[in-house]
């Protein structure tokens, strides 16, 4: 077995495995996840499946077992790319982006983003394997109840949930904990200049100065606006 090399300074190496990398080339070269790497509070390494295809033809699905439509991603490729992977260093968590895993919300975000080391598989056609998610995978994790052409869109989401809560990524960290579902509710209104924009004026309280009726207010906001739009929240609210 490989001697586990010693990692960088990276606060998170995210392994990314997936049948199409080029699609997260865009995405993970801009804004906050672009800083976060020019930084090295993150590295992301994209694991295109096709390389570790068994045949010529870098094929890397199949069809499944009993019949039914569509193609499944194989064991051998995720196999061999995954146990390369853990033969040089340990891993917190694999996940498997899957619309039916656990539902993202923000308190799944803020523990991932504690996490050393995380393998992404993003699957595609009609899914994997059942055994790669019985064997590797150690969490499934769903972006919303609905069905998306792939995992690969999912992963994008997940790992930017996560890298913008790793200390130093954004400039203002108390930015981010003023972000919706912190603390259990969404967030209240925000304004920025001017005061008066067409006879729309800013909340008289947001120019007082006085920060305690301030954070009063966008508490008594938030609560409002978490029982008008999303009441299923507040019995999780202290």
């Amino acid at each position: 077995m490989k001697k586990k090399t010693k990692e960088n300074k990276e606060l998170l190496r995210l392994d990314i495995v997936t049948a199409l990398p080029d699609m997260f080339k865009s995405v993970f070269n801009s804004s906050i996840i672009k800083i976060a790497k020019k930084k090295k509070l993150v590295k992301i390494k994209l694991h295109n499946l096709h390389d570790y295809a068994t045949d010529k033809f870098r094929h890397i699905d199949d069809t499944p077992y009993g019949g039914g439509a569509g193609m499944l991603i194989k064991c051998e490729p995720v196999f061999t790319c995954i146990e390369k992977l853990k033969s040089k260093r340990d891993y917190d968590q694999i996940i498997y982006l899957t619309a039916d895993g656990e539902m993202l919300n923000q308190s799944i975000a803020n523990e991932l983003s504690m996490c050393r080391n995380i393998i992404l598989i993003a699957g595609h056609y009609k899914g994997i394997d059942q055994r790669i998610r019985d064997v590797l995978v150690t969490r499934e994790i769903s972006v919303g109840d609905y069905v998306l052409s792939g995992g690969e869109i999912p992963a994008m989401l997940l790992a930017d949930s996560i890298i913008r809560l790793i200390p130093g990524v954004i400039g203002d960290a108390e930015s981010a904990l003023d972000d919706s579902f912190q603390d259990g509710i969404l967030e209240a209104p925000y304004y920025t200049k001017p005061a008066d924009f067409r006879g729309c004026k800013v909340p008289e309280v947001l120019l007082s100065g006085n920060q305690k009726k301030i954070n009063e207010w966008r508490e008594e906001q938030a609560l409002s606006k978490t029982k008008m739009r999303r009441p299923d929240l507040l019995g999780h609210y202290i």
